[in-house]
């Protein structure tokens, strides 16, 4: 789950990292008036979505007085931002940041990941601040630092402050760059984060050492023990899709193909999926209806698929173990029936109850084409849609 700025920087001074003073504004009046309250001689006007790259994008601006901010305050706000991370259709801008202004000398970067390779978190930093981490792995991969860190004893201040010599930190503020990398470990593994990602974070003139952004992920399977976390999701910045199909404890994300997949299990959401487009298809979504499905969550995962305009045809694709193919087959009839589903609609079917399956498709009257095996039946709806 991810946040806005605004947010992650609420959550990060909670802990006592340093963070600019800020508000968050929905109109362009608030926006005036929290930069009114800030009292600052230059105040960061920035757009809340969840995406990077918006400053690229003109969704961040300096103003240097009331009559500024509430220009460039109603010049973003409904502005659809698009950048390398929102895709070509882009993102509208709801909300913003109202934030004083830093006297900069110095950017780095300062990030925490779980590193699958030795399934431990790792703190990342590099001196080339402002930069996508990426572009800087690409260009200059001896320019990041890595301290991977034990669970047992968490992350130690000599690594952190290993970090901070190697990325350049000037030496009379080694210790509040310490300071602040244990507090925002401690935010990582207090609120079950997947990612903690500071780009930039700033040396002051005056001696700080602050979070000038903030972009923290939540692992999702974590919520039920973060409540105050789960109840700053935004929607808005959700695909509908998406949010829906969650609302029925539904494994779905939405692609850019034209066939939709209702599968069971994610091993076999992924081969299908790969099995599709080895045949020259485009799955439409992962879709993983999990185990217990029953007739009202299969007929709700069918009505999702439907719901995107580009679906052109279906396969679903069932291997029956926990799973049993009449529910599957009864859910897929009963969607079907509530929709009106002219669409092209390949079923393959196997294991529990796959007979009693079968049986429910067939006399149902509806124009269903059955597969035999995963290829056949991506062969088949591959060839329906062209």
């Amino acid at each position: 789950m991810n946040i806005h700025e605004y947010q992650g920087k609420d959550i990060l001074r909670e802990f006592g990292v340093s963070v600019p003073n800020g508000h968050v504004a929905y109109t362009v009046d608030e926006a005036v008036e929290a930069a009114e309250k800030l009292g600052s001689g230059v105040t960061v006007v920035k757009a809340q979505i969840h995406a990077g790259g918006r400053g690229k994008a003109g969704g961040v601006k300096i103003a240097k007085n009331a009559d500024e901010v509430r220009t460039y305050a109603d010049e973003i706000l409904g502005k659809t931002l698009v950048t390398h991370q929102t895709g070509p259709e882009g993102k509208e801008v709801k909300r913003l940041l109202i934030e004083e202004g830093c006297d900069i000398k110095s950017e780095y970067y300062v990030g925490l990941v779980l590193d699958r390779a030795t399934s431990r978190v790792t703190m990342m930093a590099s001196e080339e601040g402002g930069t996508e981490i990426e572009e800087v792995a690409a260009a200059t991969p001896e320019k990041i630092f890595k301290e991977v860190i034990d669970p047992v004893v968490g992350l130690t201040p000599f690594q952190a402050r290993r970090l901070a010599f190697n990325i350049n930190i000037p030496k009379e503020q080694i210790s509040k760059a310490v300071k602040f990398m244990m507090g925002l470990y401690k935010v990582f593994v207090e609120k079950d984060c997947s990612i903690a990602e500071i780009n930039p974070l700033v040396t002051t003139g005056d001696g700080d050492v602050m979070a000038l952004d903030a972009k923290l992920n939540f692992d999702d399977n974590a919520l039920y023990r973060q409540k105050d976390v789960q109840e700053l999701r935004d929607l808005d910045e959700e695909d509908p899709k998406e949010v829906e199909a969650s609302k029925y404890d539904l494994s779905y994300i939405a692609l850019d193909g034209n066939i939709g997949c209702m599968v069971n299990g994610a091993g076999l959401a992924m081969a299908t999926m790969d099995t599709i487009k080895h045949y020259g298809g485009d799955p439409a979504n992962f879709l993983d209806v999990g185990g217990g499905a029953t007739t009202e969550k299969v007929t709700e995962a069918f009505k999702i698929i439907l719901s995107d305009e580009h679906v052109k045809g279906i396969f679903v694709n069932i291997f029956g173990g926990i799973m049993k193919c009449d529910v599957i087959a009864e859910g897929v009839v009963e969607a079907t029936k509530q929709i009106g589903l002219t669409l092209p609609l390949v079923v393959r079917l196997e294991g529990t109850n796959v007979e009693q399956g079968k049986k429910i498709l067939d006399e149902s009257g509806l124009n269903i084409t059955s597969a035999d095996s995963m290829a056949d039946g991506a062969q088949k709806i591959v060839e329906l849609v062209k």
